[in-house]
C-alpha cells in the first residue's frame, strides 16, 4: 500500500500539507530551502525554484513582455481600476511565460512566479534615483495604487495566486543609493506611521499581499531585514501579516559588512531568522546550518520560515495537479498579445502629464503643417522610454518615430539631437556645441519644434547604474544635465512654437 503523503493531499489547506512536506525534510534540505536558489528535493518531488523574479511594470528581465510605463508614469494616470488592469495583464503574462518555461525545464533566475513588485516606497526626495519605481511622495495615493497593483498580480481566485506580489522595501528607504548599504535611517514613531508605513499596511491588511521584502538601510539602528520592531512588532504584530518576509539581495551581508551590528555571518543570520525573514536573497543562509546546530536558532524557527514559503509555493499550484489549476493553461500566445498592447497604449496616454498649453497650441493639426523640427537627446533615445527593472519590448517607438508615423508624408520632418544627453558634445574630437548650427537650422526650417529633453536610465536609478556624476544611480540636483539647458534657451530664442516633452522619472528644474 502507497504511503500516504498529506502534502500531495489536495484536499487540505496549504498550511498543513506546507508542514507535512517541511516535517520531511533534513536540516540540509530545510536550510537550503531558504535560499533564493532553492535546490530540488527529488526525494520528495520538490522542483528547483529561483525566487527573484520582477515585474515592476511589466514582465522583466526574462525576455520580450508588454513592457508598460515605469512606476511613476502609471501613478501619474491616477486611476486604481487601470493599475488593476495592468497588474492582471502582467501576471497574465507571468503565468504565460512560466508555462512555457517549465516546458523546456528552465527554472532560471527572472523565470517565476515569484515577482519582487510593487515598490511602495515614499519618494521623499526627488533627488532619489530609484524614485521613478514608485509611486511617487503622497502615502495615500501609494496606498491605493499599491493594493490595486497587488491584487492584479495575485488575482481574485478562491484558491489558487496567480502570481504573488511583494512590497517593496520595508521600510523608510528612500535613498540615498550610495549610501544605502550602510545608512542608519532616523525617523520618528509620527512619520514612520504617517508617511512610510501607510502603503505596506495597506498592501497587507487590504490586498493580502503575499510577500514582503525587507530594505538594505537600518531603520533607528535596527537593519530593516533583521528588526524586530519592523518585522515582529509591527508587519506580524500590529497587522497580522501571514506571508513570507525576503532579504533584499546580499542585505544580510550588509550586517557585518557595512552596518557593523554583528560581528559573523552566522550572528547576522541568526538576526535576521529569529526576528522574521524566512527567504534570503543571497547565499548567507548557508551559514543557518552552523547557527541551528550551534543553538543560536531553534529548528522550529527555520521550520516556520521554510513552512512559509512551501505555502506560497502551494498557493500557486505548484505542487498540485496542472488541470486542477487554471492558470496553468494560459499560453504563451497570451505574451504581448494584441489587446495587452492597447492596453498599454492607453495606459501609456493617461500616463503624460501636460503642464502647459500656452495659446492652445496642442494638439497640433498636422493639416497645417508643412515642416516640423524634432531636436533633443531623447528624441530618438530608446532608452528615455523604458525606466529600469524593465522587460524587452516586441517594439520601440521613440518620439521622432512617433512623429513621423503621425505626420505621414505629407510633412517633412527635421531631426536634430542638439547634445548629448549629459556630456557638452557628441562626437568625441569636436567642440563643445558641436550640434548648436545644426539645432539653429532644424529651427529654422520648420514651423514648430518638438523638443525632446530630460533623462533616461543611466542618470537616474539604483546604484551601479553609470552615467550620473556619483555613478550611484542619484542626482545631485533637479537641474537639466550637461548642456540641455542651454540648447532649450537656444530654441526658445529661434522664435518658433516649442513644445518642449520632458522624458525622466523624477522633478526637474526648467527654465
Amino acid at each position: 500500500m502507497q504511503e500516504y503523503k498529506a502534502y500531495l493531499d489536495e484536499n487540505l489547506d496549504f498550511e498543513e500539507r506546507a508542514k507535512d512536506l517541511v516535517s520531511r525534510m533534513t536540516l540540509e534540505e530545510k536550510v537550503f530551502q531558504t535560499l533564493y536558489t532553492a535546490p530540488a528535493i527529488e526525494r520528495l518531488g520538490v522542483k528547483a525554484y529561483n525566487w527573484w523574479n520582477e515585474a515592476l511594470h511589466g514582465v522583466a528581465r526574462a525576455g520580450v513582455a508588454t513592457v508598460f510605463p515605469q512606476a511613476i508614469g502609471l501613478a501619474a494616470t491616477f486611476d486604481e481600476d487601470l493599475l488593476e488592469e495592468v497588474a492582471d495583464t502582467i501576471s497574465t503574462e507571468g503565468r504565460a511565460k512560466f508555462n512555457m518555461q517549465q516546458k523546456y525545464n528552465d527554472t532560471d533566475i527572472y523565470k517565476g512566479l515569484t515577482f519582487w513588485s510593487p515598490n511602495v516606497n515614499i519618494f521623499r526626495d526627488p533627488r532619489w534615483g530609484r524614485g521613478h519605481e514608485t509611486y511617487g511622495e503622497d502615502p495615500y495615493l501609494s496606498s491605493r495604487l499599491g493594493v490595486r497593483f497587488v491584487e492584479g498580480i495575485q488575482g481574485h481566485d478562491k484558491k489558487y495566486m496567480k502570481a504573488a506580489a511583494c512590497a517593496k522595501h520595508f521600510a523608510v528607504h528612500s535613498g540615498p543609493e550610495d549610501l544605502r548599504h550602510s545608512f542608519n535611517a532616523v525617523v520618528s514613531k509620527q512619520d514612520l506611521y504617517e508617511t512610510y508605513l501607510p502603503a505596506f499596511k495597506a498592501c497587507v491588511q487590504e490586498a493580502k499581499v503575499e510577500s514582503v521584502m525587507g530594505a538594505y538601510n537600518r531603520t533607528n539602528g535596527e537593519p530593516c531585514c533583521g528588526s524586530k520592531t519592523l518585522l515582529k512588532d509591527i508587519l506580524r504584530g500590529e497587522w497580522g501579516f501571514k506571508g513570507h518576509v525576503t532579504s533584499d539581495c546580499w542585505a544580510i551581508k550588509d550586517f557585518h559588512d557595512y552596518h557593523k551590528v554583528t560581528s559573523t555571518p552566522e550572528e547576522s543570520v541568526t538576526l535576521a531568522m529569529n526576528n522574521g525573514c524566512d527567504l534570503n536573497c543571497g547565499s548567507m543562509y548557508g551559514h543557518l546550518l552552523y547557527a541551528v546546530r550551534d543553538g543560536l536558532v531553534e529548528e522550529k524557527t527555520l521550520d516556520q520560515a521554510v513552512i512559509r514559503l512551501v505555502t506560497t509555493r502551494m498557493k500557486l499550484g505548484l505542487f498540485d495537479n496542472p488541470g486542477k489549476v487554471s492558470f496553468h493553461q494560459i499560453g504563451y500566445d497570451q505574451v504581448d498579445n494584441k489587446e495587452h498592447k492597447e492596453l498599454n497604449l492607453k495606459a501609456s496616454r493617461k500616463s503624460i502629464v501636460l503642464l502647459k498649453n500656452e495659446n492652445q497650441l496642442l494638439p497640433l493639426d498636422k493639416s497645417k503643417l508643412k515642416t516640423v523640427g524634432v531636436i533633443g537627446p531623447n528624441a530618438n533615445n530608446r532608452r528615455a522610454l523604458v525606466g529600469n527593472y524593465e522587460g524587452t519590448a516586441s517594439e520601440y517607438v521613440t518620439v521622432l518615430e512617433g512623429v513621423k508615423e503621425y505626420l505621414g508624408e505629407d510633412v517633412r520632418v527635421y531631426y536634430s539631437e542638439g547634445c548629448h544627453l549629459f556630456r557638452e558634445k557628441i562626437q568625441g574630437l569636436s567642440a563643445k556645441n558641436d550640434r548648436l548650427a545644426e539645432a539653429r537650422a532644424v529651427c529654422d526650417m520648420s514651423d514648430v519644434v518638438i523638443a525632446c529633453f530630460g533623462l533616461d536610465p543611466s542618470l537616474e536609478g539604483e546604484e551601479g547604474d553609470q552615467g550620473n556624476e556619483f555613478a550611484s544611480g542619484d542626482k545631485k540636483d533637479l537641474n537639466l544635465p550637461g548642456i540641455q539647458e542651454d540648447i532649450i534657451k537656444e530654441l526658445y530664442n529661434s522664435g518658433k512654437p516649442v513644445i518642449l516633452v520632458l522624458l525622466s522619472g523624477s522633478a526637474l528644474s526648467i527654465p
